[in-house]
């Protein structure tokens, strides 16, 4: 198992609507004044509730094939299952879980064969992506990637994972933005999901340092990008998600299997 998240103290969930007091109990409505303030705070608790469960799933404080513990994750956010339901719907969406009829959820397990296919479409597309961005990419844009470059590179010289993880993803999808391709940006989504979990994992590789080697081939792939060298950073890419997928495909067949049932909380 992966590094455990520390998560945060309990979220507050939105208040009850208030009502206007100068109207009666029977056609008694939400003050609109405070619907929208309601509205937002649901937005907000939604979000908040996604970004941290996602985080934990995907730094492996669950393992592949493990049964997501609502109780349990409740009791730690200090939230409602509703919430934490409309949560999993999402990273579901996503395939970072599968929804079991009548069982809750459990982590999704990607086998070997499938990390190996869904890295090598991965790499295309930010091959793609890279080139198209040397092409298109404004001077604002670059600065931020090259922003989140440093704050990842502080994050890498302090073992710092989960905030290099962070600034990581940013970068490969501020690189995808740059390339002002819509099918292909709805491409990317759809698979980056999938491979989130395991695209963290491959940094963990105990047979060689893998985050070491991605932080210097991030190296190669700003200089490429400043240089807008569209061919060379086409290759560092696709390289890149190559390696990246050998470190993950060698943890996922190191990986043991696991039943349905988590600790603590029963089918």
């Amino acid at each position: 198992m992966m590094p455990a998240t520390t998560l945060a103290g309990p979220l507050a969930e939105p208040p009850a609507e208030t009502l206007d007091p100068s109207v009666s109990e029977g056609d008694a409505t939400p003050v609109s004044a405070a619907s929208k303030p309601r509205e937002n705070l649901v937005h907000s608790l939604h979000d908040e509730v996604l970004t941290r469960l996602r985080e934990f799933i995907v730094e492996g404080n669950l393992a592949a094939g493990a049964r997501v513990p609502e109780r349990l994750l409740c009791e730690r956010f200090g939230i409602s299952r509703t919430p934490l339901r409309e949560a999993l719907k999402v990273l579901a969406s996503e395939g970072l879980i599968d929804l079991l009829p009548n069982r809750g959820a459990r982590v999704r397990r990607i086998g070997e064969r499938e990390i190996v296919e869904l890295f090598d479409v991965m790499g295309g597309l930010e091959a793609l992506a890279g080139r198209l961005a040397c092409e298109r990419i404004t001077e604002t844009a670059f600065a931020e990637i090259e922003r989140l470059h440093h704050e990842m590179y502080g994050h890498y010289l302090r073992r710092d994972l989960h905030g290099y993880f962070a600034c990581n993803q940013a970068i490969h999808d501020r690189i995808v933005q740059a390339a002002d391709n819509a099918p292909l940006s709805a491409t990317y989504a759809s698979f980056a999901g999938r491979l989130r979990r395991a695209r963290y994992s491959a940094n963990l590789d105990a047979n060689r340092d893998r985050w070491g080697e991605a932080m210097r081939e991030h190296e190669e792939i700003l200089d490429a990008l400043r240089r807008r060298a569209g061919a060379e950073l086409s290759d560092i890419l696709f390289r890149h998600l190559r390696n990246k997928r050998k470190a993950a495909a060698d943890r996922e067949a190191a990986s043991p299997a696991l039943g349905e049932t988590t600790a603590g909380e029963n089918a």
